[in-house]
């Protein structure tokens, strides 16, 4: 198929970018949307232009790297999945495609469709972990008995990679769906309520000193999120923060 590319291009953080027309060709619909980029960055190297940055890792929907806003939906026209595991045979023949970048205050653009997503791993580092007693006494984690429901439901939150597409589809730009799992994971096992309080408290805390906006329930995240990441964990996260701060 031969399509038509419209991309965002940015050369840095603070250049204005611009949406930029390209041409690719004889496009297989059996290629990934990433390899089809491939194929455009190896025809602007071919004549001495510059390729587009985008990001991208394990093309296999686990690692939550490739980020891209296709034709106004975060990951693309498909659900439940990762822009590495879309297709080409979702589009046609002689289709426009415009390509952008995550659009959030607390993901700048770094470079082309490139954002920075940073304030993802500060937020993860002010709360979502448990700490380990490792002083040789410590308990086999299969020794604590939980039930089926609640490792289910932890296993469930657990499945989100942090690729942000609920805060670039959110009208608000919030992070309340990655910080709801993140807590969520914890919140559900007998591990992880010895620092329940501590834990979200900073998460949030960090989560507004990021500049993330707040969750106004429209539900766009739940839609666009490639794990089907439920609203019950941002529910579930209010209620632990409401526990925390009555707790003092």
């Amino acid at each position: 198929m031969n399509l038509t590319l419209k991309i965002w291009r940015q050369k840095g953080p603070t250049v204005k970018g611009k949406l930029v027309d390209y041409k690719v060709t004889d496009i297989s619909e059996h290629m990934s949307f990433l390899e089809m980029m491939d194929v455009l960055n190896e025809q602007l190297i071919e004549t001495g232009d510059e390729p587009v940055a985008f990001d991208h890792d394990c093309r296999e929907g686990i690692c939550g790297m490739c980020s891209l806003y296709i034709n106004g939906q975060a990951h693309g026209p498909d659900t439940k999945i990762t822009v590495c595991q879309l297709h080409m045979r979702t589009f046609s023949d002689e289709d426009t495609i415009y390509i952008e970048p995550w659009r959030a205050k607390a993901f700048p653009v770094i470079k082309d469709l490139v954002v920075d997503r940073t304030a993802f791993d500060r937020i993860q580092q002010a709360g979502g972990f448990v700490s380990v007693n490792t002083s040789g006494n410590t308990q086999d984690a299969n020794a604590t008995p939980i039930s089926k429901h609640d490792a289910d439901e932890a296993m469930d939150a657990a499945a989100c990679i942090g690729c942000g597409a609920c805060v670039a589809t959110c009208k608000n730009s919030s992070a309340m769906l990655f910080v709801g799992a993140k807590v969520s994971q914890f919140a559900l096992l007998p591990q992880g309520k010895v620092e329940a309080a501590d834990r979200v408290l900073n998460m949030v805390a960090q989560m507004d000193l990021e500049g993330f906006g707040n969750c106004t329930n429209t539900g766009a995240c739940e839609i666009e999120c490639p794990k089907g990441i439920t609203l019950v964990n941002i529910a579930r996260m209010n209620r632990e923060f409401l526990k925390a701060s009555l707790k003092g």
